[in-house]
């Protein structure tokens, strides 16, 4: 079968193209930039900016099935950036796949849909945040209501499109080059403090479990009534851990200290809201070292049930946190 993978010369985005070109499919990539490397695996890659309708038809034309995994993420930027790529970007997926009569799509969130404004413990669903902290779960949330939305429409032949959302949490391991690379480049310089009391657990996601999450999906969404079919699912790697204790017990693996300064909740909030508010007002670069969304994040336990992406289709774990863990380590040594 021949694949289409947005963003597949992200961390996510390469891992499904390379599990996709193993499993002997013809896979074929876009991204805003070039990436030879992924090139050379066997894959074809076209340079496409998702808010262009006309080049993302192009692409999704002649493919089978769509892994819609690119999207603009960050804290800063403004509302029609964040809204021209995470919700219309998505639009024009969706409407490419039904004038090219391409029937699958697996789409790839994340749990900022829900937000972290409050703990949440074990759940296997929640409603969408009435109030986002942040344009990346404000836009993420849009567009996966559009391509859940999408799910049973008509296809130009006459078929009918079949969608799914994936929300995985927290996905780190080799090849990572924002969630660990930040987090110990902070904690090196003293920048990265214990947010809340250090309690909080969290659910975290070894890249092969994300990837193989995508293609477990892919091959349940036989149809529009498929048991996966228009919904949304929490993926992780179902391991809970304590966050801060998870992350001290990596530090000095990496030749770091662990963190042992805190602070409150309320105060990385308050520190979090003034940099937003200069970031917004100033001609500042970068990201912003704290944000409301960091802090909450940071502070607040966040796990989810597997059960229902288990049981509807067939999601199981790969890689357990022990060894994933050990793998991290082996690739982080050079950090």
């Amino acid at each position: 079968m021949k694949m289409l993978v947005t963003g597949g010369g992200g961390f996510l985005g390469r891992r499904i193209v390379e599990l996709l070109l193993e499993e002997g499919h013809e896979v074929r990539f876009i991204a805003r930039g070039a990436y030879p490397e992924v090139v050379a695996l066997g894959a074809e890659g076209r340079q496409v900016d998702l808010t262009n309708a006309n080049a993302v038809a192009q692409a999704v034309q002649g493919c089978d099935a769509v892994f819609h995994v690119a999207a603009r993420f960050g804290f800063s930027g403004s509302r029609d950036a964040f809204w021209a790529v995470n919700a219309q970007g998505t639009q024009n997926v969706i409407n490419a796949m039904i004038e090219h009569n391409v029937p699958t799509l697996v789409y790839t969130s994340t749990p900022s849909v829900v937000g972290y404004k409050e703990d949440q413990e074990g759940i296997a669903d929640a409603p969408y945040a009435k109030h986002h902290e942040g344009l990346y779960g404000e836009t993420k949330a849009e567009a996966e209501q559009r391509v859940l939305a999408a799910n049973g429409q008509k296809l130009q032949n006459r078929e009918t499109l079949r969608t799914v959302a994936l929300r995985p949490h927290l996905v780190f391991g080799p090849g990572d080059q924002k969630l660990i690379p930040t987090a110990v480049s902070r904690a090196r310089a003293g920048r990265l403090p214990i947010v809340g009391e250090g309690t909080n657990k969290v659910d975290l996601t070894y890249i092969d479990n994300a990837a193989w999450a995508h293609l477990d999906a892919a091959k349940a969404l036989d149809s529009h009534t498929a048991p996966c079919a228009g919904k949304a699912y929490f993926i992780s790697n179902d391991e809970p851990v304590v966050l801060w204790t998870w992350f001290n017990a990596l530090l000095p693996q990496l030749g770091v200290n662990a963190i042992n300064r805190k602070i409150s909740l309320s105060t990385a909030s308050a520190i979090g809201a003034v940099m937003e508010w200069a970031w917004r007002l100033l001609p500042l670069s970068g990201e912003p070292r704290m944000t409301r969304f960091m802090a909450a994040a940071l502070a607040r336990s966040h796990w989810y049930d597997m059960a229902p992406a288990k049981r509807d289709f067939g999601y199981h774990i790969r890689v357990d946190m022990t060894d994933a863990t050990a793998r991290t380590v082996a690739a982080f040594r050079h950090l």
